[in-house]
């Protein structure tokens, strides 16, 4: 691909994924929109670095990260279309390999869990999503289509067409379909470890029933007695 369409696809990779571009100009975006910023300067890098030019193609990471908040070692490794929203905090590690069409949120980390050699990043497949926060850490593979809910931390792999939440996190469904594109509903994401509080809290409380039913009592004794007027000074200080 040549040089100007490689920017054009950047900069139409943020037309679509980002609703704050609807009036903004291909200058505009090219002159304040980090995550694009980032990825063409990274682009630059990583062909430095595959030719063994010692220091410049580090040189252009440090200064992309000063300027951009966004850390992208040369030899990672990332396919068309990219696009990090907003940007502020994120890392990509130097082995971490993401495909095509692939958007990442603020704060999002791929990184590694020790000092071993070899593969140690993430492996992230076409149209995946990553909200903001997300901790991706170890040589795991997220599966094309995959959802990563926003301040999860994904330590195994990542099964095709699948949301992912929590820490650590666990495949989920979202209301029984597939979410589709980037703009899936982050706030509504299902909850797997309050779920399995909900579910232990209604168990114990039949179990309370049936065994005040054999006692003969009319229910236990831990029972909520429910709003009423609070006595005594106000912890507000009142």
């Amino acid at each position: 691909m040549t040089v100007s369409g490689e920017i054009g696809a950047h900069v139409a990779a943020a037309r679509g994924r980002d609703p704050a571009t609807a009036n903004a100009s291909t200058v505009e975006i090219l002159a304040t929109w980090p995550g694009v910023q980032a990825v063409l300067a990274h682009r630059i890098a990583h062909r430095l670095h595959r030719q063994s030019i010692p220091l410049v193609p580090f040189a252009i990471s440090y200064l992309c990260r000063a300027v951009t908040g966004i850390e992208i070692h040369p030899g990672a490794t990332i396919g068309s279309g990219f696009f990090i929203d907003h940007g502020s905090g994120v890392v990509i590690g130097e082995t971490a390999e993401i495909g095509d069409d692939v958007t990442l949120y603020q704060g999002v980390t791929l990184g590694g869990t020790g000092f071993q050699a070899g593969k140690r990043h993430p492996t992230v497949e076409d149209n995946v999503t990553i909200g903001s926060g997300a901790k991706l850490l170890g040589p795991i593979t997220v599966g094309h289509g995959a959802k990563i809910g926003a301040n999860s931390v994904v330590v195994e792999d990542v099964p095709a067409c699948s949301t992912v939440v929590g820490n650590p996190g666990h495949p989920v469904k979202v209301e029984g379909r597939r979410p589709e594109g980037p703009d899936t509903d982050w706030i509504h994401l299902p909850d797997p470890v309050q779920d399995a509080v909900k579910s232990l809290s209604a168990r114990i409380k039949e179990l309370e029933a049936q065994v005040a039913e054999l006692s003969g009592n009319d229910g236990p004794a831990g029972d909520d007695p429910g709003p009423g007027p609070r006595r005594g000074r106000s912890s507000a200080g009142g």
